[in-house]
């Protein structure tokens, strides 16, 4: 059994992929009755009521488990949970989803992650860590703003980035789950196939929906407040904005063949993910 610890847009993939092969695969989840919980119930998920701040539901959820795949908003607290609940069931191997951790990063997230990391390291859990690039799909936020205005803004600058399909992300993250050995101890650094500054996002979006999308360069706390307008909480729009502010200076401007290597298959390009998403830009 493994254990995909939220239905996130990794998460999800990676349990759904995990059902494509027939693997027996347990998602926790706050609300079994939210969609993404009933679909993958449907595809054959195994669906654990629990929360990742109750160490007992992650006890419950943890029972027969060979391997975890860690995927959450990067909050030490509850990722340490699963740590010591995977440490205490013997668990096999864990997966990470994790980003450019650093424990003296200013973006609190980043250094959430060097401290959930530490604590891998700690409990002497095998385990493999998936390093990702920007996520395409952080662009579908942007995709109201699109539809209505064909306009969007970043404080990212002129900055690229080798952006990665959580879709592929997922798939690495299943992928090692199902056959961790070779993977121990490891560290993977996920994207896509090339770098992409936002200019060239708006270019791709402009061929495929047919009009012109403009990209506009934002300060960070313009973009921070456009943010907050649209919904975002405070903590989480000052650390995306922060962390498009480090793309600006090249903070993001890398890319690997990791992607390929572990699935034999080429990564998704931006192309590729726009198009399958056209229908949120129209």
């Amino acid at each position: 059994m493994i254990l995909v610890t939220t239905a996130g847009k990794v998460g999800a993939e990676a349990a759904r992929l995990l059902r494509e092969q027939d693997v027996p695969v347990r998602v926790l989840v706050r609300d079994p009755d939210r969609s993404t919980a009933m679909a993958l119930a449907a595809a054959g998920a195994e669906i654990a009521a629990g929360d990742l701040a109750v160490p007992a539901s992650v006890d419950d959820a943890m029972a027969g488990v060979s391997a975890v795949v860690l995927v959450s908003p990067a909050v030490p607290a509850q990722e340490l949970n699963v740590v010591a609940s995977a440490a205490r069931a013997g668990v096999a191997h864990v997966v990470k989803a994790t980003s450019k951790a650093s424990a003296n990063s200013p973006i609190a997230r980043r250094r959430g992650q060097a401290k959930i990391e530490a604590g891998l390291d700690a409990a002497g859990i095998p385990h493999t860590l998936l390093r990702s690039n920007a996520y395409m799909q952080n662009v579908l936020t942007l995709a109201p703003a699109i539809a209505a205005t064909s306009s969007f803004g970043s404080a990212a600058g002129k900055g690229r980035a080798g952006m990665a399909d959580a879709r592929d992300v997922a798939a690495v993250a299943a992928a090692i789950a199902v056959s961790p050995a070779p993977h121990a101890g490891k560290t993977y650094w996920l994207t896509g196939p090339e770098l992409v500054s936002n200019y060239d996002v708006a270019d791709v979006l402009s061929k495929l929906l047919g009009r012109t999308i403009t990209y506009r360069e934002l300060t960070f706390q313009d973009n921070k407040d456009a943010m907050i307008r649209a919904g975002v909480p405070e903590q989480i729009a000052e650390m995306n904005a922060q962390a498009f502010s480090l793309t600006a200076e090249g903070d993001a401007e890398w890319v690997t063949d990791d992607v390929p290597a572990i699935l034999s298959r080429p990564a998704r390009s931006f192309e590729q993910f726009a198009a399958d998403h056209a229908a949120a830009f129209s």
